[in-house]
């Protein structure tokens, strides 16, 4: 297939819309695949109801309150599932009583808020806010919270984590692999009654070991526990052209991707650039964000915390005052984690609490289509 030009366009995608249009990208395999752009007269997002089982939502997850939060025995709340991946929320305050062996995935824990220590066969890792915490499927471990409360928004897949292929950017774009850290082993010698709790299909076998279960004196191998802070990606920007959400990736897994927004500049080297995420569909790929730091500009009335999530099907986009505002707008000071999924997220009954009223509409409720 070749590119074809019909109506009223522009030669640049994402730069010099003709005047009085919103453009739409219409394409497969998230931003991978093959696209076309929509210049439409008004935002695709507009509309005024919204009736069946297809629905744009935002959740607080700041009033969720995960088993973990009250009882230091209790579970994390698991939110969103499919067959490839599961999102969990933990907020935790003391140490876990127990050790974890997770055999249903790999685990990507995300630091929202809190300092402690992640106590793991391999080692002890210590975290602090906008940590990725990294774990190989099977790892025994524990989180050892400081001080205060830690808010791990937890990301659970059933293939390997991997690094994304960056292309002609290099192997050192985004954020040098060297940063990566990993755990010294740090073996325990105690004797006792240790109780590990091993995760499959989401049912939990309990061992009950004589001694420490993380007593491993050393290691080798290309498999272990990874840390990389929000603070060493180093995001891949142009001054003339808004980049798609696919350049932010962290991490690849099998059906999904995980990705960090971060604080960039904004494309302010030509007046006609769109500065603010272009509308586009969502065929291929369900996208659930969640807020993690930062004035969030493309959208109002979400906060740090929330997430929002977008099904297959279903457009989304900035809303009006964003793209207005993004005019004059020169950085973006922001963190929001991404996760894209290849399979429709199946939501759980805890966040029907914490949805947030009217989000579906709220694209027509910015422009005055409804009150």
């Amino acid at each position: 297939m070749f590119p074809l030009s019909k109506g009223r366009v522009t030669r640049q995608a994402h730069v010099g819309l003709p005047e009085g249009t919103f453009e739409e990208e219409h394409g497969r395999e998230a931003f991978d695949g093959r696209a076309s752009h929509l210049y439409r007269s008004h935002p695709p997002t507009a509309w005024i109801r919204i009736e069946g089982p297809l629905r744009p939502r935002a959740y607080d997850l700041t009033g969720l309150k995960p088993p973990d939060q009250a009882d230091a025995a209790g579970e994390w709340q698991r939110i969103l599932s499919n067959e490839d991946v599961s999102i969990f929320v933990s907020k935790r305050t003391e140490p876990m009583p127990y050790y974890l062996r997770d055999s249903d995935g790999d685990l990507c824990y995300f630091v929202h808020r809190g300092t402690g220590k992640l106590e793991t066969d391999y080692g002890p890792l210590r975290y602090r806010e906008g940590d990725f915490l990294t774990l190989p499927k099977g790892t025994t471990h524990r989180m050892v919270p400081e001080n205060s409360e830690t808010f791990l928004y937890v990301v659970e897949g059933r293939g390997e984590y991997h690094l994304p292929e960056k292309g002609i950017l290099g192997r050192h774009a985004l954020f040098d692999p060297g940063v990566l850290e990993t755990p010294d082993p740090q073996p325990h010698d105690e004797q006792g009654e240790f109780e590990v709790r091993v995760k499959r299909d989401g049912q939990y076998t309990t061992l009950t070991y004589p001694f420490h279960p993380l007593d491993v004196v050393g290691w080798q191998g290309d498999l272990c526990p990874t840390r990389l802070n929000k603070e060493d990606f180093r995001p891949i920007v142009s001054p003339r052209y808004h980049l798609p959400p696919s350049v932010h990736a962290v991490w690849k897994s099998d059906g999904f991707e995980v990705g960090l927004f971060a604080p960039r500049p904004t494309e302010t080297g030509d007046p006609t650039a769109l500065r603010v995420p272009f509308f586009h569909s969502n065929i291929d790929k369900d996208e659930v964000l969640f807020y993690h730091q930062g004035q969030f500009f493309s959208r109002a009335g979400i906060g740090e915390g929330f997430i929002t999530h977008h099904p297959q099907g279903l457009q989304h986009g900035p809303q009006a005052a964003a793209i207005e505002a993004s005019k004059t707008k020169e950085f973006a000071d922001e963190y929001a984690v991404m996760v894209e999924s290849d399979r429709p997220f199946e939501r759980d009954d805890a966040l029907a609490t914490v949805e947030v009223e009217g989000y579906a509409t709220s694209w027509a409720r910015g422009m005055g289509l409804i009150d």
